[in-house]
């Protein structure tokens, strides 16, 4: 039985100790950033980062995307009612974004969400 336990419990402590360690985080911190102190967000600080990371390359003109830009504060501006409810659609769904990529988190769509609530500060 104890040949049995150890083994389990090296890999149950393996895998709270590596929970944490994912490429999220980032969108994780922000979240966190963002939930206590929503006015804190911002396309510099927060959109610029989120688009590029999941919107690319279709709406990145420099990465060769050929969908509307948006990969500029007034291009995501003037679209940000279409985006979140685009990527509020799960895959398979028409008009699902981003295209080329897994359905965007909770805490990353709330940011959109903040975003545009906050009135889209620069």
């Amino acid at each position: 039985m104890k040949k049995f336990l150890i083994p389990v419990g090296v890999i149950g402590f393996s895998v709270i100790v590596f929970a944490g360690c994912h490429s999220k985080k980032k969108a994780m911190t922000e979240t966190a950033n963002t939930a206590t102190n929503p006015s804190a967000v911002s396309y510099s600080v927060n959109m610029k980062s989120i688009v590029a990371d999941n919107c690319s390359p279709c709406h990145i003109p420099a990465k060769g995307g050929n969908k509307k830009a948006l990969d500029n504060y007034d291009g995501l501006k003037s679209s940000i009612d279409d985006a979140i409810r685009r990527i509020e659609l799960n895959p398979g769904d028409k008009g699902f974004m981003p295209a080329m990529h897994a359905k965007l988190s909770d805490s990353t769509i709330a940011i959109f969400k903040q975003w545009r609530d906050a009135g889209t500060p620069q």
